[in-house]
């Protein structure tokens, strides 16, 4: 069975902190990868690893590391496959007035506002900031109490004034859902993870959702500014790009059909629409995208 509700995960710090830092060592459970939200802004910092990124409406895989912001009540889904053995994930869980609501009033507080208006898109942070910062953030588990929030401001300002950073809703559409209204769309996405390897029939998907056809193309149109085949398509693409760099003995037409697409030619256009590239060039050019 579906599960209808995107799930509203209760984070709690610990005593006397107004910040929650944990903390993950082992490889995450693929089962344990769920579509959730909750009020508080979340930054994570993978600094070994591999997984699918779906924070919104964005999809993309990610190979070694990835630094990441995201906003208040932005639907995302746990990492799947993010860890190797050796790889570590720390997250830093806080509310935007965790310091209070005057505080962020402040003049000296302007550009981190700044920073956590663009949160609600979602932030990736490039390799020059991930080198700058990743550390900072794991060193903060040695750290407690007024020390801790110092060195977490700190963090913040960097990430607030640097311009080396993608924003991955960047449409302009920031996916900042409401529970009633992100139930359909959490849903659906479920729906798409388990099963974008077949095809979906339109019907198939709007009786999920208990619309129509029609009354479901204007609904995910609306909520995500993509038709459903691009999304299941993009879904796709992103699977794609991981087993060309994970696969390096799968054939590209094993990848195509592995994938979900049913047309080898079909899957070099979609693949070369959405990457900018073709998958025989994106497998030649894996290598030097890993930093």
């Amino acid at each position: 069975m579906i599960k209808k509700k995107p799930t509203l995960e209760k984070l709690t710090p610990s005593f006397g902190s107004s910040i929650l830092v944990k903390q993950h060592l082992k490889q995450a459970d693929r089962l344990n990868a769920f579509w959730h939200f909750h009020p508080e802004m979340e930054l994570v910092y993978v600094n070994k690893g591999q997984g699918k990124t779906h924070i919104g409406n964005h999809l993309s895989y990610f190979n070694n590391s990835q630094l990441i912001l995201i906003g208040a009540n932005l639907p995302h889904n746990g990492f799947s496959d993010r860890l190797t053995a050796n790889g570590t994930e720390t997250i830093i869980q806080f509310k935007s007035d965790f310091l209070g609501e005057d505080f962020l009033n402040v003049p000296e507080m302007a550009n981190i506002v700044a920073l956590f208006e663009r949160a609600k898109k979602g932030i990736r942070f490039q390799i020059d900031t991930k080198k700058k910062i990743g550390l900072k953030i794991e060193k903060l588990l040695e750290h407690d109490g007024l020390k801790r929030v110092l060195k977490f401001l700190e963090i913040l300002n960097y990430l607030a004034k640097t311009d080396d950073y993608t924003l991955l809703n960047a449409d302009g559409f920031a996916f900042e859902a409401e529970a009633q209204e992100s139930a359909k769309i959490g849903s659906v996405f479920k729906y798409i993870r388990e099963n974008f390897q077949h095809h979906i029939a339109l019907d198939e998907i709007a009786d999920i959702v208990s619309m129509t056809v029609p009354a479901f193309c204007r609904y995910f149109k609306k909520a995500t500014s993509k038709t459903f085949t691009q999304v299941v398509n993009e879904y796709r693409v992103v699977h794609a790009t991981k087993l060309l760099s994970e696969e390096s003995e799968m054939s590209i037409a094993d990848v195509c059909f592995e994938c979900g697409f049913n047309n080898f030619s079909h899957f070099n256009k979609v693949f070369n629409d959405i990457t900018g590239k073709s998958a025989s060039s994106y497998r030649k050019e894996i290598k030097l995208m890993i930093q």
